[in-house]
């Protein structure tokens, strides 16, 4: 793991965080993380802190919505055969549980179609089209792709098909769909852009219960699925997807939850009473995803929709074996990509690390690209070589935009697709040394030459003594967490041991804190460190420590204790000067 900068968060206008403090009748670090977040005022805390459904965007300020509705409404009264069609990752799958499940609720004539990651490939897919004309579908519903399946798009309407895309990819020219629901359209006014693929076919379902007079409540009963989308997808935890991810989680703490969820939750003998987005992410996606990855994207749509836990019991060791097996390759494949890197030279001095080998599982290759940007802090593609041909997954680093890189080498790909931050691709193996020393080329003009360095950014430096009861309380209610409404990282400095640090799990590999500030009288803190336990001894023998950690409640026996989750430790005064940071800043890459 490379050593990482510490970076503090740009500074909060001084007048403004004591107004808001004085309104709220909070601690000004607390005014300070929510101004952070762009709450200025005391109305938009009470929205921030108090999520209402209310607040919901109307979905018939997306672009093509009518067209959607219209069309949708009319195949429901005709009872025109429905094929509804999503990816294969957690996105497109719970998607397709949520739209499916609705739909059949409301008496359609419907099937649903999870395309074979390694016969079809991602997106909307021919083989889907020939199934759909052979079913006698009038219209297919895309969840999570189809914006950049022009060709397959327009293979459905020569068959007599009408296409309703819901997908949340960038958009290049528009596909000839009947109705295209992409909040990324550059002609679409909807006011919110960060919604999932899940997200769109839910704002579609929205829009039916409006057009028709149907109250919405009985949507809401699937916004667990949407909740587990928005996690899996790391969209942006803002706005809409923060508003749904609220309720959404509150169903999922439920005692009686959706069999599919509670039989994964089991198998991975999760029995903690509160599920946050961090499990989401961590416990339920995985599961999710190692379906798709491995065997059939079908079989998590089959757990979800399971009607009883007994029968979702019989169908989640699948996804638990899957998942051991994902482990595994995950695993391998890390290390031999590793190899790779030390023995070739080129990586001494690029940018960028691009791998590839026939023995890969495509499977996996997304989470090993993630491993090597852990590892090494470049932009990372991760290939499968299957002879004439190569495909894999693209990871990326703060400030290089993934797609605007590939659009750069777009010669020497056969597709491409994907976010800001993570994408999928393709190519003749024949390209693959032009195409490696391309993209090194185009990132390194990105950066300036200037190799990229991993930094962590701080929130707020704070007085352990600050951390009280009511100060956590008043913590816990910024979630749900995620991206651009991260967990708060706080920065303390001169932390000695309090008497009973210790290493602690196998190996000692980790380190559990009892520590204190020097110079304070205030009660001794506990906290948990992951692969720092080498800290220890130092730590024992008197040293002093800065620190960079968020807090969380540890619930062990039934009892919960606030814990500081230690993201990363320097010795006292070791991390940069006030001016080295303003400088980084200015070069964060």
């Amino acid at each position: 793991m490379m050593s990482k900068r510490w970076i503090p968060k740009p500074p909060v206008d001084d007048k403004v965080r004591a107004e808001l403090a004085s309104s709220l009748a909070v601690d000004p670090i607390i005014a300070g993380l929510l101004i952070q977040r762009g709450i200025n005022d005391f109305d938009a805390a009470r929205e921030f802190f108090r999520p209402g459904i209310h607040a919901l965007h109307d979905p018939f300020l997306m672009k093509d919505m009518d067209r959607a509705v219209h069309r949708l409404s009319e195949a429901l009264e005709l009872c025109q055969p429905i094929l509804v069609y999503g990816d294969y990752d957690v996105d497109g799958t719970t998607a397709v549980t949520l739209v499916y499940s609705y739909l059949k609720e409301l008496g359609a004539n419907c099937d649903y179609y999870i395309p074979d990651r390694y016969t079809e490939g991602y997106g909307f897919s021919f083989l889907a089209v020939d199934y759909a004309k052979e079913k006698g579908i009038k219209l297919i519903i895309t969840l999570d792709c189809g914006i950049k399946d022009a060709e397959k798009i327009a293979y459905a309407k020569q068959k007599g098909i009408d296409v309703i895309i819901c997908d949340h990819h960038h958009v290049g020219e528009l596909p000839p769909a009947f109705a295209v629901l992409d909040p990324q359209r550059a002609d679409c006014p909807y006011p919110y852009k960060g919604l999932s693929g899940c997200g769109v076919g839910f704002k579609l379902l929205q829009g039916l219960c409006i057009q028709n007079n149907i109250d919405t409540e009985g949507l809401m009963k699937y916004l667990d699925l949407l909740t587990i989308s928005i996690g899996a997808d790391i969209v942006p935890l803002t706005d809409e997807n923060r508003i749904l991810a609220y309720y959404g989680l509150q169903l999922l703490a439920q005692e009686e939850i959706r069999p599919g969820i509670r039989a994964i939750l089991n198998s991975a003998k999760f029995n903690r009473p509160e599920i946050t987005i961090t499990d989401v992410v961590f416990i339920l996606s995985p599961r999710i995803n190692a379906a798709g990855r491995l065997v059939s994207g079908r079989q998590a749509v089959e757990l979800l929709l399971a009607s009883t836990l007994e029968e979702a019991m019989l169908l989640s060791p699948r996804l638990e074996d899957v998942n051991a097996a994902r482990k595994e390759f995950d695993k391998n494949i890390t290390t031999e990509a590793h190899q790779q890197i030390m023995n070739d030279d080129f990586y001494r001095t690029s940018f960028t690390t691009v791998v590839s080998n026939k023995g890969w599982h495509k499977g996996v290759v997304g989470i090993v690209a993630s491993r090597l940007i852990e590892a090494y802090y470049k932009p990372t593609i991760v290939l499968v070589d299957d002879g004439d041909k190569m495909s894999g997954s693209a990871r990326s680093i703060q400030g290089v935009d993934l797609l605007q890189m590939l659009d750069e080498c777009a010669p020497l790909l056969e597709q491409y697709g994907g976010h800001t931050m993570a994408a999928g691709l393709s190519l003749k193996s024949e390209n693959f040394e032009a195409f490696r020393l391309r993209f090194d080329e185009v990132v390194n003009k990105k950066l300036n030459s200037l190799l990229p360095s991993p930094f962590m950014e701080y929130d707020e430096e704070i007085q352990l003594a600050q951390i009280t009861p009511k100060f956590y309380r008043i913590i816990k209610q910024f979630s749900p967490f995620g991206p651009q409404n991260m967990r708060p990282v706080f920065l303390a400095r001169n932390i000695v041991d309090a008497q009973y640090t210790r290493p602690v799990g196998e190996s000692e590999a980790h380190l559990k804190l009892h520590i204190k500030q020097e110079g304070e009288q205030s009660q001794p803190m506990y906290g948990i460190a992951f692969d720092m336990g080498k800290w220890s001894s130092f730590l024992k023998a008197g040293g002093k420590v800065d620190i960079i950690f968020s807090m969380e409640e540890n619930i062990y026996n039934g009892t919960s204790s606030l814990q500081l989750f230690v993201k990363d430790i320097k010795k006292a005064g070791e991390h940069q000067t006030e001016k080295d940071l303003l400088n980084g800043v200015n070069t964060a890459y």
